[in-house]
Formats: structure tokens, sequence, C-alpha cells
């Protein structure tokens, strides 16, 4: 046994940083409190469609026809969103009609289909709003939505994206495309709001779609 006035031979242990070593939802919450002033200047959230507002599948009838399941609780949080304010458009590389129909049915006024470049769509849509970068938040699920990266203020990711736009994106979302994701963004916009305190306290009379 060494003397007691010997150095100790044990190992030091190392030091961590208290932000890297949070549990997995901590670190979530942390991103999100972090960019709280960020989300607070949104005034577009452009979403991809197919895997966002959908879970990716694609349903062919027997003459061809293409449907898509929408999720109606994305629906209210898109309502919410325009209530207070903020405006909302689609924006998806796909075409088909069952997108121009849940977009008319929302009262989305930027529905734009068919974007084989959504980094110059949605720069053209910026321009006709007169929006800074710093105002847009788009939320996507694949490689063809980090190209957009330059063009927003906020880039967010849904729960089961590409790993390359997960790693990059500025947040992740909890939920997957098409179960609840765009419902889960609404309410972290607008927690923050008068409207939401005074919607979580009397509740939502209008339409749920």
């Amino acid at each position: 046994m060494a003397p007691p006035f010997l150095p100790s031979r044990r190992r030091a242990q190392p030091v961590h940083s208290p932000v890297f070593s949070l549990p997995g939802r901590c670190w979530r919450r942390w991103r999100w409190w972090r960019w709280r002033s960020r989300l607070a200047q949104v005034r577009l959230l452009v979403l991809d469609v197919d895997g966002v507002l959908t879970d990716g599948g694609l349903w062919y009838g027997a003459e061809g026809e293409l449907a898509k399941r929408f999720d109606v609780r994305d629906g209210l949080g898109i309502r919410l969103l325009q209530q207070a304010g903020l405006e909302v458009a689609f924006l998806s590389g796909g075409r088909g009609g069952a997108t121009e129909r849940r977009a008319a049915h929302l009262g989305i006024r930027h529905c734009l289909v068919g974007a084989s470049d959504k980094p110059a769509v949605l720069g053209q849509l910026a321009t006709s709003l007169q929006l800074e970068a710093a105002a847009i938040a788009f939320v996507g699920d694949d490689l063809n939505d980090l190209a957009v990266r330059a063009q927003v203020g906020v880039l967010v990711a849904t729960a089961d994206g590409a790993p390359a736009l997960r790693r990059q994106a500025d947040l992740v979302l909890s939920r997957p495309g098409g179960h609840g994701a765009v419902r889960e963004l609404a309410e972290r916009l607008l927690q923050p709001t008068p409207f939401w305190r005074e919607l979580s306290a009397n509740g939502w009379r209008d339409r749920n779609d």
C-alpha cells in the first residue's frame, strides 16, 4: 500500500461538458430553447408534402389514380398557424392532384407542386412575399429538402427523415412525417404567444381539418 502522502495512481476521469452530457430528451429541449428567438421571427412556414404531410406512401387505384393519406391533426395545426397570422405554403416535387386538393381544403394560397428545383422555387416565393431567409422555416424529410438550406432561417427535419438531413437540420421533430410532425412544430411556434394561452384555456371552436 502506497504511503498517504504519495499521489494516487488512479486514472483521472474525463470531465464532460454539462450540455453534451445531457440525456437525449433534455438535449432536444435545450436545442428548441436555444432556437426560440429564431422561431419567433418565422412568418412563412414551408412544408414538403410527401414524407412530411404524409408518411411518404403512394396509393394507386385500378385506373392509376393516386391517393395520399393526410393527418387531421396536422390540418388543425396549419389552421391554428393561419389564425395566428403565419403564412403556410406547400412545396413538393410530386404531382397527382391530392396535394392540390388538400391545399385548397386548408386555404393554402401557395401550393407549389412539380418543383424540380426547390431552392429556385422557394427563392421566387420569398421574393414575391418580400421575406428574408430569417423569416422562413422549412420542414423536410429527404435529401432534396437539404438543398434549401441557404434559403431559410430554420431548417427542420421529421423524426424519420434521411440521416444526412437530420444531421444538418437546425431542429429535428420527435414525430414522423404524416403522423403529427407538422402539428408538433405548429404548437412549438405558437406556445410562446398569447394566442396559444387563450387557445389552451378556451379551446378551438372552428373546424378540425
